[in-house]
């Protein structure tokens, strides 16, 4: 009997244009895989509407708030529909930058220093010597966040602004100089490095992740070896400290320019990692030998409850 999955895509958060990127190429692979697919736009209603579609798999492709931090997974818990990626404590941990942060270092994975402090205080002083960076605590796709340049005399006003919607909570941590690194896991494995330089040289925004032609990939990133092999080691270390499954990826800074520190710290850990034609988890997959559509088959057979 051929599998029905329902693509869980597009969603509440301030990443629903690129969960509904992710969705839709999930959606055609899974198509040509030979599943049954149903796409589901999710709203507030989506536990109503997964009781009454009873898919046998939900193949979770939504981003930010209610998609990757443990909500969306309670709600497959309860409904008992087998479900990919992270389960609800692995997701609202890795989700939650500050907490996250505080599970890699007891685990020994080297983070950026840092604290987490009231948006209206980072905006009256500088928390920590510039150049430092400010993040909310709780979003991905470099929403809300604002690097503070080593001469910029006044904190980040742009806190104060009535429409932020990012939270009250936001992450202030030193700025690491250096490269863009990031690693994937995929099921217990860590594959390939990338170097990921956006193509107007200036920093990994939200431009630069999504826009074609917006940053350039290095694969696999020419690295020494030993840097190459810690990266992967780190990476593994941070998907089972947070008791991540079937997908993560790990974002890391490295500098090892000839004045600079030699460090290497874990940014954060995605653990739903984007899956539209610019993103890196697929690219790592295709370097390792699989397939697009391999990786999402391999997801859906990997999904299950209890995660």
């Amino acid at each position: 009997m051929t599998k029905h999955v329902a693509v869980l895509m597009g969603g509440l958060s301030a990443e629903r244009d690129v969960s509904l990127r992710s969705g839709e190429a999930c959606a055609k692979a899974l198509e040509a895989e030979g599943f049954r697919v149903t796409r589901l736009d999710v709203d507030r209603r989506v536990a109503e509407t997964l009781a009454i579609l009873r898919p046998d798999v939900a193949f979770n492709a939504l981003h930010g708030r209610f998609g990757e931090d443990g909500i969306i997974q309670g709600i497959l818990e309860l409904l008992q529909i087998p479900y990919t990626h992270s389960g609800v404590l692995a997701s609202a941990l890795a989700m939650r930058k500050d907490r996250a942060k505080d599970v890699l270092r007891a685990a020994g994975v080297p983070v950026a220093k840092g604290a987490t402090i009231d948006r209206l205080v980072a905006a009256k002083t500088h928390v920590l010597p510039p150049p430092y960076v400010v993040k909310p605590v709780a979003e991905g796709s470099s929403f809300g966040v604002i690097i503070v340049r080593k001469d910029q005399a006044h904190p980040p006003q742009e806190l104060t602004r009535e429409d932020w919607s990012f939270g009250e909570q936001v992450l202030v941590e030193s700025f690491v100089a250096g490269r863009e690194l990031t690693c994937a896991v995929i099921g217990d494995k860590a594959h390939a490095v990338i170097e990921i330089l956006a193509a107007d040289g200036g920093w990994y925004d939200y431009d630069a992740k999504y826009a074609p032609g917006g940053s350039i990939h290095v694969l696999p990133a020419n690295l020494k070896g030993n840097i190459y092999q810690t990266v992967q080691e780190l990476a593994l270390v941070a998907h089972r400290a947070l008791g991540c499954r079937g997908v993560s990826r790990t974002d890391f800074r490295y500098d090892d320019s000839p004045d600079g520190t030699g460090d290497l710290v874990v940014l954060e850990v995605n653990s739903q990692p984007g899956m539209t034609e610019t993103s890196l988890v697929p690219e790592i997959a295709a370097y390792a030998g699989m397939s697009f559509g391999e990786l999402v088959r391999w997801m859906v057979e990997d999904a299950s409850c209890d995660r």
